[in-house]
């Protein structure tokens, strides 16, 4: 029965009628949620049948855990923060296999994360989360699962490994300790908590006295308790391991990706090893779904640029590039703005490097430069696909610029990126690349550059008076801001004492219209071109920073760090 679908299943058992399932399946219809559940709502099925059923549909047992006795040993094998993070409870194990019952049966994903974790082969039983809730808070009773320092304790000097001649590590050595218990358990900690914690990157850095975790959140890296340093290669080599990377290969940078599904949402890490003076440097980017917002909503926009954004959008061809420094947004903004006009009646391709997430009902492209793949190849076989709206990742040369332009001139609307510090710094960026500048002033729509500040924590926001200094640095004078009030964030458990909790975009938006593609024509410096926009409308980087602390939403500390005054 398995994979069939759960409905068939449960008439197949004779528990309900073809009748009720169409009934169930209207209301399901009519406003979401599953089957099962609906069902049970409905009165026709117990939670017993629905659990038989998805045994069934998944091929595995199922497991009654109120009714069990769940040895101590068997317990010890799963800390209690993996339960809880992932919705499970280990149930029996036979000196091989390890029997876990799930959550959610659906979520089979799950046993392939354990095996990565726990380093032993693990299936799967069938359960239902208020049994498994009952089952972590009755085994596990007082624990709060693996602290660092406990792991720490685990790690002593036995484990350090045997240096051949040569400087190096037998390949004996680092597979033992890539799958050693005190490694296994120090890395997935690590995973653990920064995925917890939302940051953004996760660094391993060995230097030659010491090794280095750090988490990037919020766009600011957080050092956690440094493991010891002779742990470099062995938590190196687990990476590459989980990663699938060559763990013999240590003179070469490598890059590889972990897929785990973390609580039921899919987290990608993207992996990349670089070797230095005292060994490999590991930088892990934590692309997690759940934790983006691609909604042009909720990026920043205040309500007039979300006006702009959707009538640029709305345009049948052109140009619009997004600009700023890495690690700035574009990506979100520009993956925001295709969600936005996603629908059957536009074709949209992207040709991105690499894909970051991925967006049901567009076309997207990995780019791949060792085979010849490059934006600019991708590009001409991207028009012969009779494309609506084109993303492409990034404007690097004149080659990629042209067939930009060339599509814009030919009916398509184009969005990419480029590196520049403010919005008019763009033309002079495309020219510089050999666009010529009628070209560009025919074609390019608006320029959209951006910063990403981070927001008060709202558990901790109080209200203060700004200082003078403050006041100075964003060349601002008591009486300019009258009875404004200013907030900041004190620092709490739930901001990790930082004051801020997430972040947002503030936005500089230069419409190009009549009288500034003269300007580009006639080759106008980006101190003129700026003036212009202005006097067109153009609100600077600062500016928006300022209306963002007004509302506030940041602080001066902030704008002061991600703007310049002008």
């Amino acid at each position: 029965m398995a994979h069939r679908p759960i409905g068939e299943i449960l008439v197949e058992m004779d528990l309900i009628t073809e009748h009720e399932i169409e009934e169930a399946l209207e209301i399901q219809r009519e406003r979401g949620g599953l089957l099962g559940e609906i069902l049970i709502e409905l009165g026709y099925i117990t939670d017993k049948d629905l659990l038989f059923a998805l045994g069934a549909q998944s091929g595995m047992e199922v497991v009654d855990l109120d009714e069990l006795e769940i040895p101590p040993e068997v317990i010890d094998m799963v800390p209690v923060n993996y339960c809880e993070t992932y919705g499970i409870c280990p149930v029996a194990h036979d000196g091989k296999v390890l029997t876990i019952a799930l959550a959610d049966p659906l979520n089979v994903s799950v046993l392939d994360d354990l095996r990565f974790l726990l380093n032993c082969e693990v299936q799967g039983a069938v359960s239902n989360r208020e049994a498994v809730e009952r089952a972590i808070r009755k085994y596990y009773a007082g624990q709060t699962g693996d602290s660092l320092a406990e792991i720490m304790n685990e790690l002593g000097a036995e484990d350090v490994m045997q240096i051949e001649e040569g400087g190096g590590y037998s390949i004996e050595d680092l597979e033992k300790q890539a799958n050693s218990t005190p490694v296994v358990k120090l890395l997935n900690l690590i995973l653990l908590q920064a995925i917890k914690d939302r940051a953004s990157d996760i660094h391993i850095e060995p230097f030659e006295k010491e090794l280095k975790v750090r988490y990037r959140i919020d766009g600011v890296l957080y050092e956690m308790m440094p493991p010891p340093a002779h742990l470099a290669a062995a938590l190196c080599s687990r990476v590459k391991v989980m990663a699938k990377l060559d763990i013999s290969e240590t003179r070469l940078p490598q890059d590889g990706r972990i897929e785990l599904n973390i609580g039921g949402r899919p987290v990608d890490l993207r992996v990349s090893t670089l070797p230095t003076m005292f060994g490999e440097s590991v930088c892990m980017r934590i692309l997690d779904r759940s934790n983006v917002s691609l909604d042009m909503s909720r990026i920043g926009l205040r309500p007039e640029e979300h006006e702009t954004l959707q009538a640029l959008l709305a345009k049948p061809n052109g140009i619009v590039l997004v600009t700023g420094p890495t690690g700035s947004g574009k990506t979100t903004t520009l993956y925001s703005a295709l969600n936005g006009i996603n629908d059957p009646e536009r074709k949209i391709i992207t040709t991105e490097d690499p894909v970051e997430y991925d967006l049901d009902g567009i076309v997207q492209v990995q780019i791949n430069e060792e085979i010849g793949l490059t934006y600019a190849e991708c590009l001409r076989s991207i028009l012969r696909q009779d494309p609506d709206v084109i993303l492409v990742g990034e404007i690097r040369d004149l080659e990629t610029a042209q067939i930009a332009i060339e599509a814009a001139l030919t009916g398509h609307l184009v969005l990419s990126t480029l590196h520049t510090n403010d919005a008019p710094s763009v033309v002079t960026r495309m020219i510089d690349l050999g666009v010529p500048a009628y070209l560009l002033a025919a074609t390019l729509e608006a320029v959209i550059a951006q910063r990403l500040v981070r927001t008060i924590c709202e558990e901790c926001k109080v209200e203060y008076e700004p200082t003078d200094e403050e006041l100075y640095e964003l060349d601002l004078s008591p009486e300019a801001i009258g009875d404004k009030r200013f907030y900041y964030g004190k620092g709490c458990k739930r901001c990790n004492g930082s004051g801020y909790k997430g972040r947002m975009a503030i936005f500089e938006i230069m419409l190009l219209n009549d009288r500034l593609k003269q300007m580009v024509i006639d080759g106008a410096s980006t101190g003129d071109l700026r003036e212009a926009a202005r006097e067109e409308g153009m609100r600077l980087l600062r500016e928006s920073g300022l209306l963002a602390i007004y509302d506030g939403k940041t602080t001066f500390e902030e704008v002061v760090k991600e703007t310049v005054l002008t």
